[in-house]
């Protein structure tokens, strides 16, 4: 009888401090963050981005930052588009001649845009 004693209060107290850890931890965020958005387009553009990698990010709302969520929604446009879906695992690239052209434009905004913000910070 002691025996069963104590193992129930050893599993008690390793079920009660587990519940506890997950009450007590916070849900995790992510926050997509320019140099983010920079880097998968960088990518994209070397044709080296898997199609689920590009769904992620792009899928994702952004609602700290509406300016990166237009920039997003771009993108997903020029996926939506241009894109190629199921070829990048054959190798090929992820969007075509023309969505690569606005893809890289779209970069170079952003780029410009983030190193104007980071310059008046």
């Amino acid at each position: 009888m002691a025996l069963f004693l104590l193992v129930l209060v050893i599993c008690l107290v390793i079920f009660g401090g587990m519940i506890a850890l997950l009450m007590l931890s916070g849900t995790p965020r992510y926050r997509t963050e320019p140099e983010h958005m920079l880097e998968l387009f960088d990518k994209a553009l070397e044709s080296r981005v898997g199609e689920t990698e590009w769904n992620v990010i792009i899928g994702y709302p952004i609602r700290h930052d509406n300016y990166l969520d237009g920039i997003r929604r771009r993108a997903q446009r020029l996926m939506d588009e241009h894109g190629r879906h199921g070829r990048v695992s054959r190798g090929k690239a992820l969007l075509d001649a023309t969505g690569q052209e606005e893809l890289a434009a779209l970069r170079d905004h952003l780029a410009a845009h983030t190193s104007l913000q980071r310059r008046q910070d």
